[in-house]
């Protein structure tokens, strides 16, 4: 009776909550989808401006990527800017990274059920608008009445200062819960948890706005009895799921704390972790399942994907912390990161950070590597994790429309990085395992041994804790720290400037620029500084541009003002805001306080200016002819030439044609091209501008426009730039691409020249070409046809070497044939061929393959550190022997690797010096019936 009463309830509050909100989703069990639009929809009846993800790459310097949901928003707290929207509020889901710096859970990745690098943070903010009543009624009407979690399983903390903290007991927000609790018929002594200022008070950093926050936990223990005593106790069993942050005061230098004039509310929500909740209850009655966000459909589809790929099951099982790890622990533990690692990947490089050397590019290259050494644990030795790049599009692109549109671009990426990374895995894991048969019962790998790893193959050192953890041994990190300064400082020492470091020193003038509308200027010098073989000038103001942006600096003189004494200026570059006009070291020194007249060389800037400006039509030429995801990764612009590096897959001639023709149109049209300087954050509102992740800029910022009307920011082309420019298009003349190709894994490099450099490029080119036809005394008209008979004419010779070689090594292996050996029931044959062609070899290895009814094994050098192998078995031999298995024995062997068919199969080595003994030991193995490998 009493349950079909509370049945009868429930559907009533399901009927006014439809009434209330029609779009939104009302039932137990929901998928991640359905919850991640029901939060929203939510918020947005409740007269929120639902605004999109921000870009994993933060505006701010100090991150090194986003890791919250008010990253976006910190310019409104600060009152940098106003709030844009209708109603002062917000909601949003927040794609996040914490994988670096001060926020770091990568090691805890695939160790436990809630640990990730990429997360989504779902969250809601009020700029000025509601408090603390809202968004603790908020929350609890979400949590309790729409999402229907049981109030008695819920948690909140507020915040009590310790001795010293700062700011008082959160009464208030204390009473608001206690109301909550009071009226759901539970003690609020027991369901309001008080946190110090560790775990209940939020600060944007040691000083500005700060305030108390307090949390929603959730029990997930069976019987949800333990009355809070797991709340901030790290267990996996009550998990923190809300942060509501009430940002009410602000931190000064002096250690004290003083209310805002405008109180603001952050609030941030674990996506994953209500998933978990949702879709491992059953009908959020039932707590005796797995809780896991693992368990749920944010990652399923991906252990869908790594079981088809892997043959491989996922078990579910959970590392005992400190053991060594299963064999099916070890499974479990790669399914989870490998799941993990393809979201921060495929989500880092849609938005333009790609795995690389330094900073966070290098954070993505040792978590991409992470993911293909983990892949080993699934059997996985080719590559296999870009494969992963379109269940995340399928999965995530619905919210994250970018997975899609550079889905192919992801794609590419991951795998140039795992086929680079494969090549040294092997071998570095090979070396790992011999350091560890020598430990003879030790516990730790050698600092050394594992800077080795890092040095030699790529291995970071969290990658080796990895596989040192997993069979129970730490690393030496000490050892390795020291290791890594030694080479420091050996690199530091092998590369003494010839100069000092001007960086270092500290300026107390600035240097006025003048030079976008000057090429000259009166100047006084206000400090000069002795280099080594130079000076440097400092001058009051200049019309010198300084190096900076990928353009060189200017060249020009400076000349007394009695005109008797000029010194050539070599260069011009920039510390902070103090230029600095290097000049030969003579025994003419100019003198502090001196009048002088600084002077441009117009000519020169002239040529580096149309480099210049060609860059910026080149940048739009790009996203016209390959695709707007082509984004630069770096530039030179000097007056002979430039070169633009960008993201993309190789451009094919028809491209490169078509950007060629669509810049020299763009120049005949002669635009004019324009600048204006606009506030930063304009700028940031205008999706049509480009600007520069990773670039600072501060809060007033030069619009370079080319086309549209000046002033107007209309153009085809605006680009946030500090350079010279051109004043129209015209001015360009000529533009022509020099060469295309690759400088680093996934970058593209074009050179280019135009104006009076184009010219003379094509003038030296044709040049060529007529030389060419006086040496062959054919006309230039006529090359074209002649240079297609000789080719045709060298291939058929080519041809008929092949085929003289290809009998020589045929009779070669005849000759060889019959110093085969029988070993137990099979005839085998081992021959070091020592130096030799590789075609040579091939043609050997398929005449002994076609005439030979045993075992052949053939090795020769084609380098001082390289070898080929190559196993030819007989039909016969090749269930008991297979060739694949023989070739990556004996590579093993000699430092390489290699595989192939049971019949034939090749491979590659380095050690030379072990091949006869190798080969020895190869001829006792087939003695046994069948080969093992050992």
């Amino acid at each position: 009776m009493m349950r079909s009463y509370l049945t009868r309830i429930q559907d009533r509050i399901r009927k006014v909550f439809r009434c209330v909100l029609p779009e939104m989703i009302f039932k137990e069990n929901m998928t991640s989808s359905e919850i991640r639009q029901s939060f929203l929809d939510f918020f947005k009846s409740k007269k929120h401006t639902l605004v999109p993800s921000a870009s994993l790459m933060p505006d701010s310097p100090n991150l090194l990527f986003t890791n919250a949901g008010m990253n976006q928003f910190v310019p409104i707290f600060l009152g940098q800017q106003r709030c844009p929207y209708e109603h002062p509020r917000a909601a949003d889901t927040q794609k996040c990274i914490r994988a670096g710096g001060k926020h770091n859970d990568l090691d805890d990745v695939g160790m436990d059920t809630y640990h990730h690098t990429f997360f989504e943070m779902l969250g809601n903010w009020s700029f000025g608008d509601y408090f603390k009543r809202e968004a603790i009624d908020w929350a609890w009407e979400l949590l309790t009445e729409v999402w229907g979690l049981p109030k008695q399983r819920l948690y909140a903390t507020v915040y009590q200062p310790g001795p010293g903290d700062p700011a008082e007991f959160d009464h208030e927000a204390y009473d608001i819960w206690a109301e909550k609790f009071i009226a759901a018929g539970l003690d609020p002594k027991t369901h309001i948890v008080n946190g110090n200022k560790k775990d209940n008070f939020w600060m944007m950093g040691d000083t500005g706005p700060c305030g108390p926050c307090s949390e929603v936990h959730m029990d997930l223990t069976p019987n949800g009895d333990t009355r809070g005593k797991l709340v901030n106790a790290d267990s996996p069993l009550c998990i923190e799921i809300w942060n509501l942050v009430f940002i009410q005061f602000n931190a000064n230098a002096d250690g004290s704390f003083s209310p805002l004039p405008a109180r603001h509310v952050d609030t941030g929500m674990g996506f994953e972790r209500v998933a978990n909740i949702i879709q491992n209850s059953n009908k959020l009655t039932d707590f005796s399942g797995k809780f896991s966000n693992y368990e749920t459909d944010v990652f399923q589809p991906y252990f869908e994907t790594l079981e088809k790929i892997s043959g491989k099951k996922y078990n579910s099982t959970l590392p005992e912390h400190g053991n060594s790890l299963s064999e099916v622990e070890k499974i479990d533990v790669a399914f989870r990161v490998i799941a993990d690692h393809i979201r921060t990947l495929g989500f880092s490089i849609a938005d333009g950070i790609e795995p690389g050397n330094t900073g966070r590019n290098y954070v993505l290259r040792r978590i991409l590597r992470r993911a293909v050494r983990y892949g080993r644990n699934l059997g996985l030795t080719e590559p296999f994790f870009y494969q992963l790049t379109d269940t995340l599009a399928d999965c995530m692109g619905p919210y994250f429309p970018e997975l899609v549109q550079r889905r192919e671009h992801i794609k590419k990426v991951i795998q140039t990085e795992e086929e680079s990374f494969n090549k040294t895995l092997d071998r570095g894991i090979e070396l790992f395992q011999k350091e560890v048969e020598k430990l003879d019962g030790e516990k730790t790998i050698s600092g050394k041994s594992a800077f080795t790893l890092y040095d030699t193959f790529g291995f970071p050192l969290d990658l080796t804790e990895v596989m040192a953890r997993e069979i129970g041994l730490k690393v030496d990190q000490e050892g390795f720290d020291k290791a890594m300064d030694e080479q420091k400082k050996r690199a530091k020492e092998s590369q003494k400037k010839e100069i000092i470091e001007v960086s270092d020193l500290e300026f107390t003038s600035a240097t006025s620029f003048h030079g976008f509308e000057e090429s000259k200027s009166h100047s006084q010098i206000l400090d000069v500084l002795d280099l080594k073989g130079r000076r440097a000038v400092v001058l009051n103001q200049t019309p010198f541009y300084a190096s900076m942006g990928g353009q060189l600096g200017d060249e020009g003189w400076l000349v007394s003002a009695n005109g008797n004494r000029k010194w050539r200026v070599l260069d011009t570059t920039k510390v902070e805001d103090t230029f600095l006009h290097h000049i030969e070291a003579t025994a003419d020194v100019p003198e502090k306080g001196e009048a002088v007249d600084a002077l441009i060389d117009l000519e020169r800037r002239r040529a580096l200016e149309r480099h210049h400006t060609v860059t910026h039509i080149l940048h739009w030429a790009l996203h016209e002819v390959v695709s707007s995801s082509a984004g630069q990764k770096g530039s030179y612009v000097g007056p002979e030439k430039l070169t633009f590096d960008f993201n993309q897959n190789a451009l094919t001639p028809n491209q490169l044609e078509d950007l060629e023709r669509l810049v020299n149109e763009k120049i005949r049209v002669n635009d004019p091209v324009s600048w204006m300087n606009i506030p930063y954050n304009e700028a940031q509102l205008r999706e049509d501008i480009m600007q520069f992740f990773g670039d600072k800029y501060g809060d007033e910022v030069r619009v370079v426009q080319i086309g549209g009307k000046p002033g107007s920011l209309d153009g085809y082309s605006m680009e946030l730039c500090g350079g010279t420019h051109t004043r129209a298009s015209g001015e360009l003349g000529l533009f022509k691409i020099i060469s295309e190709g690759a400088v680093a894994a996934g970058i593209r490099r074009i050179e280019a020249v135009c104006g009076a450099a184009a010219y003379e490029y094509t003038r030296e080119e044709l040049n060529r070409l007529q030389r060419v036809a006086k040496i062959l005394g054919s006309p230039v008209a006529e090359l074209e046809k002649k240079a297609e008979s000789w080719v045709n004419g060298y291939k058929d010779l080519e041809k008929s070497l092949k085929q003289i070689r290809a009998r020589e090594a045929a009779a070669m292996a005849q000759d060889w044939l019959k110093e085969a050996q029988s070993q137990g029931a099979l005839k085998f044959l081992g021959k070091d061929m020592g130096e030799t062609d590789p075609e040579i070899f091939q043609a050997a290895a398929e005449a002994i393959k076609s005439s030979f009814d045993g075992v052949a094994v053939l090795v020769g050098s084609t380098g001082p550190d390289k070898a080929l192998v190559a196993a030819c078995v007989y039909k016969k031999y090749t269930k008991s022997h297979p060739a694949g298995k023989i070739v990556q024995w004996l590579c093993g062997r000699l430092g390489g690797k290699g595989g192939g068919k049971p019949d034939f199969a090749r491979g590659g080595a380095v050690n030379l010096a072990d091949i006869q003994p190798a080969l020895e030991e190869l001829k006792e193995r087939l003695k046994e019936t069948e080969f093992v490998q050992g």
